[in-house]
């Protein structure tokens, strides 16, 4: 298996490269379409990625953002994906609110879905049985190798037509809304970054345990899905020479 992966000093500037990676394929797309699409994750590794793609000139106006996933929580909440992305990248680099196509965290998980669905499907002016196909997708690396909210165990994980579900995570007793394989597997280009020194055994398994997506869900899109690249920092790079 051959997988494209970087990696760099610090976590830093892992983050910096995966944001100049994502912006460049935006700007590709672009340079073909009217508009961009752009699904982001959360957790506390794309801060810095989120600020380096603000900070950088663009036109927004013309990209639309999604997310992967988020969590079960209003957009205000500490814990939101949103919340991350509004305060970091949104409102820095003045994306159009029209442009912003959130889940609705604070609703119940299964409507929250639903409208996702729903918003998704009217974007993309999807028929029946079709799946979206992101421009540019960002996903994270949790250190049990879960990517997106699909964690090992996750009888999703098979689900190859949906385009997003609820669920629930009962590690963390929480609840989640996430997109679905068969959406991962579609976009265009994929962005991956993971940082950390507790991210090293994940990703080692990602590219050196047999392939088994049940335990290792990161895997299924780094070996099926198209033009993935991996952006490391030395700690979560590790373990793998």
């Amino acid at each position: 298996m051959s997988l494209e992966r970087h990696t760099y000093p610090t976590a830093q500037e892992a983050a910096r490269a995966c944001a100049h990676g994502a912006l460049a394929a935006l700007e590709d797309a672009l340079s073909g379409q009217a508009v961009a699409t752009l699904a982001v994750s959360g957790g506390s590794t794309p801060k810095a990625m989120f600020d380096e793609m603000a900070a950088r000139s663009g036109d927004w106006s013309r990209i639309h953002l999604f997310w992967v996933d988020e969590r079960a929580v209003p957009p205000t909440d500490p814990q939101s994906n949103y919340r991350l992305a509004e305060e970091h990248l949104i409102r820095p680099a003045r994306i159009p609110h029209a442009n912003v196509h959130r889940i609705h965290g604070e609703l119940t998980p299964q409507a929250a879905a639903r409208r996702y669905v729903d918003e998704i499907r009217e974007f993309f002016s999807l028929g029946t049985g079709e799946l979206p196909q992101f421009d540019v997708m960002h996903r994270g690396l949790g250190a049990d190798a879960h990517t997106a909210s699909l964690f090992p165990g996750q009888p999703l994980i098979e689900d190859r037509d949906g385009i997003a579900a609820a669920v629930h995570v009962p590690q963390l007793g929480q609840s989640r809304i996430t997109l679905l394989p068969g959406v991962l597997l579609a976009a265009r280009h994929t962005v991956v970054l993971a940082a950390g020194a507790d991210k090293a055994e994940a990703v080692r398994a990602v590219f050196h345990e047999p392939y088994a997506p049940s335990r290792y869900p990161a895997q299924m899109v780094s070996h099926h899905g198209r033009g993935v690249v991996w952006y490391l920092d030395a700690a979560a790079a590790a373990l793998m020479d």
